[in-house]
């Protein structure tokens, strides 16, 4: 089964500032990408350079910005094959986001 793990990144101190930690991180996002469970995923650019789309009484609204106004930021996503939601949990807890304040969403894929 397919899941969509979702990062969102936390604003707390916990998070990295040094130069090391941040190769340290990026040496774990590397791995998790080595991982044969992994099927694909991407990191966002920051919540300030989103733009939304909205239909309201029949007509389209583009906003600069995300869609909500929130504390937690999704910060980017890995879709992965895992046998059942225990398989998946065991490589959401390795993403790095998760040790420094954030949170990983898991959900399902759909088949359409």
């Amino acid at each position: 089964m397919q899941y969509a793990l979702l990062i969102y990144a936390g604003d707390g101190p916990e998070e990295a500032s040094r130069d090391a930690d941040l190769d340290e991180i990026g040496a774990e996002y590397s791995a998790l990408a080595d991982d044969p469970h992994y099927i694909g995923g991407a990191g966002l650019e920051p919540a300030e350079t989103a733009t939304s789309v909205r239909m309201a009484g029949g007509r389209t609204l583009i906003t600069d910005g995300p869609f909500a106004d929130t504390k937690e930021v999704l910060g980017g996503l890995c879709l992965i094959e895992a046998a059942d939601l225990d398989e998946a949990l065991e490589l959401a807890v390795r993403i790095p986001a998760v040790r420094l304040g954030g949170t990983v969403e898991i959900r399902p894929v759909a088949r359409c």
